[in-house]
């Protein structure tokens, strides 16, 4: 089917009377705010951010004309303040926003001003980096297909934003996937003040997808409100009866500046700025009413006469609101856990035979999934015949839970991520659980993911956790050198809105998976991979074992020095303690276990106790997170301390692949040895 071939629903004739006052309405009164917006600026009142929309009146009006609330998904870019408008928002709520008031239903004040949300109406709150929505719209589209719903999701973005990576992957992944959702690409030529032909070599960037198989693309002229309702009208039919992804690819004008922070007089002649100010849509709209007498020049001057009364009365409204409390800052970083009743120490004394941690971790898993059926598992060689990850981990898993729960996805690590954000925004009862990557090393492609979701139950203030477990294999200890032995928990611990938990044992790893998976909010699992056959790590397990977040254990007793360790150092530290201990020196070791949050009391229990502290960690020490740990110690207990803080960690340097230069780069018992025994001559 071509463009041409598209119903002709809408038309200036055929058009009820009552939807065309409707949209004149809508139209009128987005535009109003449009041009109001950098007044609020200039009286230093808000509006810091402000992107005109105006020249994608078409489109807009058509995506906000087609979204049913509550059903369908609406994923906005900061350009769409008419879309917002037209799916149902009121004047006052996007001036709430665009003055950053503390009732703001898009964020409380707490996100940049022209990033309207809605998530009790599913129009979710998205970030600013460009187009990395289009991600979480696949994720939900997922769901939608998973539970056999009759709705779309739906990503706007400017035609720029498809330079984006990970909108490559979003469109190919909902090709390959054939899920309904929409990607609204609005082009009005511009990236700011790069043109078109800066970003890609196809005049329309629509047609670089031309290849994919499932993907149907439409195009229309986004100015045009008919011509924009009839496209999104068959698309939004086409992806729900058809299950398959649209692109439509609307042709706009950009009529003012990027934002208030761009001047296009600087980059824009002034033939071009008369030509778009000419193909202005509202001015359009109007006159095709009154030529074709539809409205007569009086309706439409009391039309508009309306729009200012709304628009004053919104004005008034949203400037009286509340602004938001300072002393609230600290509210929705991270959501509320699970909570452990039966282990609220996150310890037992179960007898029974040993279980190796990749066995403990299996079986978490598949009792997890047996608990909650809305638990799902995605990532690299998660189902290929008997493999289950790169490492087994979820071994035989969809052999019993089926290819719908636990699948394969591409080598592409934001789009794990990212769809598992989406996919979590569809119900608060799902549960996802994604190996980022194959290994912890290959996760930085997905950061800007990461990033994003941290941020999410804090932007919407509250409105939304993305309920995400991200496991990561980490560390070295095998000989697998860069990208296959490094660790990243420093780097990622810098993040506010994450938990990030790293186990020692077989019983901790089962606990802490378990309670990542029950709680509300994202969670960074890390999994030492030497650990996950060595007989030194594995335990009894009991078969409902929990581990409350922030719970260090203490290892071994000690009276002269404290070792405060986790992971794979835990068991060189255990080593180290005991052959100290043949020579007269206790040695308490302490295990995180919990990194954010840290169980600061016990760290401050140990100090207090032995006087003496040695921070064992595997990362490298420069800007590892041994480096918080010791911060927290000279801040909260120096007057307890009869000795410097140390730490033992990598050299700053990469981790080797030969075994000898991994040796001399890893802390080993040795290293950590001689570090207690200097610190004890104090």
């Amino acid at each position: 089917m071509t463009d041409k071939d598209i119903p002709k629903i809408y038309s200036i004739k055929k058009t009820p009377k009552e939807t065309l006052e409707k949209w004149f309405r809508l139209l009128s009164v987005g535009r109003a705010i449009d041009d109001k917006a950098p007044n609020y600026l200039k009286q230093a009142i808000g509006w810091s951010y402000h992107a005109p929309y105006a020249g994608h009146d078409g489109i807009q009006l058509a995506v906000g004309q087609v979204f049913e609330k509550n059903k369908d998904h609406l994923f906005l870019y900061y350009r769409e303040m008419l879309t917002a408008l037209s799916a149902g928002m009121t004047a006052e709520e996007i001036i709430l926003n665009g003055i950053s008031k503390a009732t703001d239903p898009s964020s409380g004040g707490r996100h940049m001003s022209n990033h309207l949300a809605k998530p009790e109406w599913n129009i979710h709150s998205v970030s600013s980096s460009t187009g990395n929505h289009t991600l979480h719209a696949v994720g939900t589209a997922r769901a939608i297909k998973y539970y056999g719903e009759k709705a779309v999701s739906i990503s706007g973005q400017g035609e720029s934003s498809v330079s984006e990576g990970y909108v490559y992957e979003a469109i190919n992944g909902a090709d390959k996937e054939e899920l309904p959702v929409i990607f609204v690409i609005q082009d009005n030529g511009y990236g700011i003040s790069v043109p078109k032909k800066d970003q890609t070599a196809q005049r329309k960037v629509a047609n670089n997808f031309t290849g994919f198989k499932n993907l149907r693309i439409i195009h229309c002229n986004g100015k045009d409100v008919f011509d924009s309702m009839n496209a999104m009208e068959e698309a939004k039919k086409y992806a729900i009866e058809e299950s398959k992804p649209v692109i439509v690819q609307a042709n706009c004008v950009r009529m003012h500046s990027h934002s208030n922070s761009d001047d296009h007089l600087l980059y824009r002649s002034q033939s071009e700025r008369n030509y778009v100010e000419e193909y202005d849509p509202l001015a359009k709209f109007k006159r095709l009413l009154i030529r074709y007498k539809r409205f007569t020049e009086e309706e439409i001057q009391t039309l508009e006469e309306d729009t200012k009364k709304v628009i004053k009365a919104a004005h008034k409204a949203a400037m009286s609101a509340p602004d938001p409390d300072p002393d609230s800052i600290l509210d929705f970083v991270v959501p509320e856990p699970y909570v452990s009743q039966k282990y609220p120490d996150g310890l037992h004394n179960a007898e029974g035979e040993k279980k190796k941690m990749i066995t403990a971790l299996n079986e978490t898993l598949k009792t997890e999934f047996r608990e909650n059926p809305d638990t799902f598992i995605w990532g690299q060689d998660m189902a290929n015949k008997d493999k289950g990850g790169i490492f087994n981990v979820s071994k035989g898993m969809q052999h019993e839970f089926g290819a719908k729960r636990v699948f394969n996805a591409p080598i592409a690590e934001d789009f794990i991520v990212g769809t598992a954000n989406g996919m979590s925004r569809y119900n608060e009862k799902i549960r996802v659980v994604v190996e980022g990557a194959e290994f912890a090393d290959y996760f930085w492609p997905a950061m800007e993911q990461y990033v994003d979701t941290s941020h999410d139950y804090w932007r919407s203030n509250g409105k939304f956790s993305p309920n995400v477990t991200i496991r990561l294999a980490s560390g070295g200890y095998i000989g697998g050198g860069m990208y296959h032995s490094q660790n990243i928990e420093g780097s990622l611990a810098a993040i506010p809105g994450v938990r990030i938990v790293y186990p020692s044992f077989a019983d901790d790893a089962a606990g802490l998976l378990r309670t990542s998976i029950r709680s509300k909010g994202m969670t960074m699992f890390m999994e030492p991979k030497a650990l996950y056959q060595a007989p030194q790590a594995a335990t009894i397990v009991p078969d409902d074992f929990e581990v409350p977040f922030g719970k260090a254990r203490i290892r071994r007793e000690g009276a002269d020095i404290s070792i405060i360790t986790y992971g794979n150092t835990t068991h060189l530290s255990l080593q180290a303690a005991e052959k100290l201990q043949e020579e007269g020196v206790s040695v308490e070791v302490l295990d995180l276990r919990s990194l954010v949050p840290m169980d600061e009391a016990a760290v401050l229990e140990t100090v207090k106790k032995t006087n003496k502290v040695l921070i064992v960690h595997e990362d490298k020490v420069h800007g590892g997170f041994g480096g918080e740990v010791a911060s927290f110690i000279m801040e909260n207990a120096f007057e307890y301390l009869d000795a410097p803080v140390r730490r033992v960690g990598s050299t700053f340097t990469p981790v080797g692949f030969n075994r000898i230069l991994e040796k001399a780069i890893l802390p080993n018992t040795e290293k950590i040895y001689n570090a207690v025994k200097e610190l004890v001559k104090y």
